[in-house]
């Protein structure tokens, strides 16, 4: 698949799992749910490797930092996440989570020397004006009391663990290792690290055996895990940490899409003209070069 189809593929995908994941919360923890979510699509991954006679193996060495991947884009960030929406409207979520675009980029040419590129910042900062204007009304509604402020400080803390989890990717792809083959150890290491969590921390660990249940959580392990973040991934190798994670930009606008169709979202002005200015932004960063 080319860039184009990879990046409109995660897109679509991962803005689609924002109603799926709803499916997810009240009858079972968050953690044990996340769990569940990643050693099902660790383990469909697996089996495709084995099924293929493709690699499966790693280096010692190579095995940490799928380890510390695994604790970033698989466990940690979605705890955080998930934590954050629980207090803070999911558009605010949004808009915090958007300035990934700006963290990998300030990672890339921290930890991978890689240059600064003009044409993504400004881009990415257009992307964040207008997804603020896409959710002006929760921003407008917003309290600075101290639930919503650690609310806040969680979510930007799952960010940054996503970023790192992006930057890590992107050294993968340096050391030529298979994006499906460190996804899938990384996905049964955060599975098994949100396990042991869930259990030191008194959930019950269980399956919903319901069918909206098995039915988001077999979309969100075959399609928003399997299926997007070896696009997503693939994308970090080819076209850069920074330029991929505007994508991130793009999800809740999907969100919005199906919200409008099928929960009757009412659109704005303002958050119309973010929309404007999230497309245009996404314009400026794709057509820049690659660091």
């Amino acid at each position: 698949m080319n860039n184009s189809a990879l990046y409109v593929l995660t897109v679509l995908i991962w803005g689609s799992t924002w109603l799926a994941i709803t499916y997810q919360l009240g009858d079972a923890s968050p953690l044990v749910s996340i769990a569940h979510r990643f050693a099902l699509a660790g383990a469909l991954v697996f089996a495709w490797l084995v099924l293929r006679r493709q690699r499966v193996r790693m280096a010692l060495r190579d095995h940490a930092f799928v380890l510390l991947q695994g604790l970033c884009l698989f466990c940690i960030n979605y705890v955080f996440i998930y934590t954050a929406t629980q207090q803070l409207a999911s558009g605010l979520v949004a808009v915090v989570f958007s300035s990934m675009v700006i963290l990998n980029m300030l990672g890339g040419a921290v930890f991978l020397g890689a240059r600064m590129n003009a044409g993504v910042a400004v881009g990415g900062i257009i992307g964040m004006v207008g997804m603020a204007g896409v959710f002006l009304p929760e921003l407008e509604a917003l309290d600075l009391s101290d639930a919503n402020f650690r609310a806040l400080l969680l979510c930007l803390a799952g960010t940054c663990f996503a970023s790192c989890g992006n930057l890590v990717a992107a050294r993968h792809h340096k050391r030529q290792l298979p994006v499906l083959t460190s996804n899938a150890w990384g996905m049964v290491y955060g599975s098994l690290v949100l396990y042991a969590a869930a259990f030191a921390m008194g959930h019950e660990i269980r399956l919903v055996l319901t069918p909206e249940y098995i039915g988001s959580l077999l979309y969100l392990s075959v399609f928003g895990s399997v299926i997007a973040f070896w696009a997503y991934l693939t994308l970090i190798g080819q076209i850069g940490a920074d330029r991929a994670s505007y994508s991130n930009l793009l999800f809740p606008i999907v969100a919005l899409m199906l919200s409008t169709l099928i929960e009757g979202y009412q659109w704005t002005l303002p958050s119309f003209l973010g929309l404007c200015l999230v497309l245009f932004g996404n314009w400026l960063v794709m057509r820049s070069p690659r660091s």
